[in-house]
């Protein structure tokens, strides 16, 4: 008998027997390792959208201003601001590590305060968390159209101000830990001022309303 080639093997007729059981055995070993892949992309799947993450909820409680001043022609702003935020982690199952977490504020999307970190924590299932950091710029250069605008806000005894949060945080499913995600935050701040009690008191500056914030991860 003529010997197989392996060529042979490639087509339906087998010139013996030894060629058609590898070409089986080579059938099998593949659907095993096809069926494989798919039952662990389908565990994959069924474990995300049981214990898919939801972002987590913030929320602006308070702000309280004990400084807002700016000064010409140097266009400098000095501001102390105390902010106070609440977070929700909402997930039943999900927990929330944040790495990193700065707070800061911004004015017409310029930012007039350096960032305040808050120190890292971890955030079980359902969990509320309170901060209340204190936003500080002392002489912040701003452009000169932002100063006519700040003047003209406090004219009109309205200001909106933007605190937002820069952060890194880590999803926690039983003992697995994800890799870092990006947090970014935006909370719109509402600020009336308010004449003070003598005539040469400072304007109280206030907070007008709570305020939903939206979050990006």
């Amino acid at each position: 008998m003529t010997p197989c080639k392996v060529s042979h093997c490639c087509h339906d007729d087998c010139c013996d027997d030894d060629c058609c059981k590898r070409r089986r055995l080579y059938r099998v070993i593949f659907a095993w390792i096809l069926a494989f892949i798919i039952l662990i992309l389908l565990i994959i799947l069924i474990t995300w959208l049981v214990l898919r993450p939801t972002k987590p909820k913030f929320y602006l409680q308070d702000a309280s201003v004990s400084a807002f001043n700016v000064s010409s022609p140097d266009n400098l702003l000095s501001s102390t601001i105390q902010v106070t935020i609440s977070t929700r982690n909402p997930n039943d199952r999900v927990g929330i590590y944040y790495d990193r977490v700065d707070v800061f504020a911004s004015y017409k999307y310029q930012q007039i305060t350096p960032a305040t970190s808050v120190p890292p924590f971890y955030q079980g299932h359902n969990d509320i968390d309170l901060w209340s950091p204190y936003l500080c710029g002392v002489s912040v250069p701003v452009a000169p159209y932002l100063v006519e605008s700040l003047s003209q806000d406090q004219s009109s005894g309205f200001l909106l101000v933007h605190v937002k949060i820069d952060g890194r945080i880590r999803w926690k499913v039983g003992s697995w830990i994800s890799g870092h995600y990006h947090l970014f935050v935006t909370c719109p701040t509402f600020l009336s001022f308010q004449s003070g009690k003598g005539v040469d008191d400072p304007p109280v500056i206030k907070l007008q309303q709570i305020s939903t914030c939206s979050v990006d991860v």
